[in-house]
């Protein structure tokens, strides 16, 4: 009983951490409109908000993992904790656009290492038949963030007005956690005699930074993208500058006093190479919930203001899920969590292709991949990622990390690409399909003489036009109709086919997520030889 209140301390402030560090990655996008006019510049530029904190999460990532490892996980802890909330201070009374970046900068190196020492000190403080019950805990603090962030971000702005307060919110939170950490959270780490390698640090810095910012740049047109030299040139870059820090590691490691700050020893090991290969697809997964409201917008009927709303059954069932990864790690063991994982959430993506025509069919397989994509992002992956270690449990996890954001930084932009290729093969589906759907659609209206006298006019209007007819010409047509039950009839048509494309564009979108999850299954199995090897070579250095 002892043993158990312990623990609480710990896992009530690193899951609170967890909580508040993910739940600002996604609040932001629920006022960027806002946030934008309030500094009058563009969207392009205000996507930036965004784009600095991935660059700012993506650097801190590996460098916490290892200092956290080397001075003590109570310490970063406090050094985050106090880093976000200056930072989330500093973004609210931001008083240029400038600033405002900078101050979101530290807000990243703040957040984006509080996961990373919170499931380290769990892996290295808390026996083994636990681990996986807590670090399902933090993960399904860390999912339940990220997805209801948007929702709580509208709801704060409609509560308040003022986007300033999604940020002051921080501050009271984080300085009653820098507090409680002093007085309640034990020290835990994994001391390293050698020198701390500077050289080592600023390199890798250096080519993620450089790695991330291409990837950022990278556009709807995905191989055209990198014909751009803001995207080929940076990729190419961070590519070179990890050669050449592979290079570096290797020698300073075999320095007697060498601790290198990237895990080079790790990184030779096929085994972990693999669930860095898993952590990067569980990152495209995870990546296509942001695509959910619009998803519910398009093909559903949902208007825009509720669409972030269908996050939440989701958001739980994620929540659920961390859960349930901890439970099946425990009595089953991490790669058939994995493999669990990959299956769920395959399954509930292909259903949405597949299935869903109906709110209660969208409810139902979103759960069902919220299931899947919840027990992932808990214990299984954080367990294989530091099995075997004795030390350097941070950096392996921060390593996976940033493996998962970079899939989280990639996918979106693919996933963007089957929407607006749909889209833009609209005035295609209108030349097919819409004479079909408007005499469908007449036939069951009771349209007078003169509407259908109207609609002969509109249907030579049409056959006039060559080519694939252009939505702006149906919008024309439609605010030209004088008869309101026929331009009801025209304007239900013209959405059947707007629905059709959204339909397309999404389902390629979901289906290339569920060959993801079928993708996480194929490299658990591979996994698990190599497992099996890894441990007999670790049996017989013991």
């Amino acid at each position: 009983m002892a043993k158990k209140s312990s623990h609480f301390w710990p896992l009530f402030l690193f899951s609170v951490g967890v909580f508040m560090a993910q739940l600002d990655n996604g609040i932001i996008s629920s006022a960027l409109t806002t946030i934008n006019r309030h500094y009058n510049v563009s969207d392009n530029w205000g996507a930036w908000g965004i784009t600095i904190y991935t660059l700012g999460l993506a650097i801190c990532l590996p460098i916490v993992g290892k200092l956290s490892d080397r001075y003590g996980r109570k310490k970063l802890f406090i050094v985050e904790i106090a880093l976000f909330g200056i930072g989330s201070l500093l973004v609210a009374l931001s008083p240029s656009f400038d600033f405002y970046l900078a101050a979101r900068f530290i807000q990243a190196l703040g957040g984006g290492g509080i996961f990373i020492i919170g499931n380290s000190h769990i892996l290295s403080t808390v026996e083994t038949s636990k681990q996986a019950q807590y670090l399902g805990l933090l993960g399904a603090m860390n999912g339940v963030a990220a997805v209801l962030g948007p929702n709580i971000g509208s709801f704060l702005l409609d509560l308040t007005g003022n986007w300033h307060t999604l940020f002051l919110i921080n501050v009271p939170i984080a300085i009653v956690l820098f507090i409680l950490s002093f007085i309640r959270l034990e020290e835990s780490s994994d001391p390293s005699p050698g020198r701390l390698d500077l050289l080592g640090t600023i390199i890798l810095s250096f080519a993620i930074l450089s790695l991330m910012f291409g990837l950022t740049n990278i556009y709807v047109d995905f191989w055209a993208s990198f014909k751009q030299i803001e995207v080929s040139g940076f990729i190419g870059v961070g590519i070179v500058l990890f050669i050449v820090l592979m290079i570096y590691e290797s020698a300073f490691e075999r320095k007697e006093n060498g601790d290198p700050i990237f895990p080079i020893f790790l990184v030779k090991q096929p085994r972990f190479l693999m669930v860095l290969l898993i952590g990067a697809l569980s990152g495209g997964i995870l990546a296509s919930m942001i695509f959910i409201p619009a998803f519910t917008e398009n093909v559903l009927g949902i208007t825009a203001e509720k669409s972030g709303y269908w996050m939440t059954p989701l958001a739980l069932a994620a929540g659920i899920g961390a859960g349930l990864g901890g439970t099946l790690v425990t009595k089953r063991g991490p790669v058939f969590a994995v493999i669990m994982s990959g299956l769920i959430a395959a399954i509930g993506f292909a259903l949405f292709p597949l299935w869903i025509e109906t709110k209660w069919q969208f409810v139902i397989s979103s759960m069902i991949a919220g299931v899947g994509i919840g027990v992932i992002l808990g214990a299984p992956l954080n367990i294989l990622a530091t099995e075997g270690l004795k030390s350097n449990k941070g950096s392996a996890l921060a390593t996976l990390s940033l493996l998962r954001q970079i899939g989280m930084t990639l996918a979106p932009t693919i996933y963007a690409g089957f929407i607006a290729r749909s889209f833009n093969n609209i005035g295609n589906l209108f030349k097919n399909d819409f004479q079909e759907v408007l005499q469908d659609n007449i036939a069951k209206a009771n349209l007078s003489r003169e509407a259908l006298d109207e609609l002969s006019q509109i249907g030579r209007q049409m056959a006039s036009s060559s080519g694939s007819i252009d939505t702006n010409q149906i919008n024309d047509i439609i605010g030209s109709i004088q008869d309101p039950a026929l331009k009801e009839v025209v304007f239900n048509s013209v959405s059947e086919i707007t629905k059709r494309a959204a339909e397309n564009g999404y389902g390629g979108l979901y289906w290339l997520s569920a060959i993801l999850g079928v993708l996480v299954i194929i490299a658990s199995t591979v996994l698990i030889p190599l497992r099996k090897k890894g441990s007999a070579l670790d049996a017989e250095k013991g």
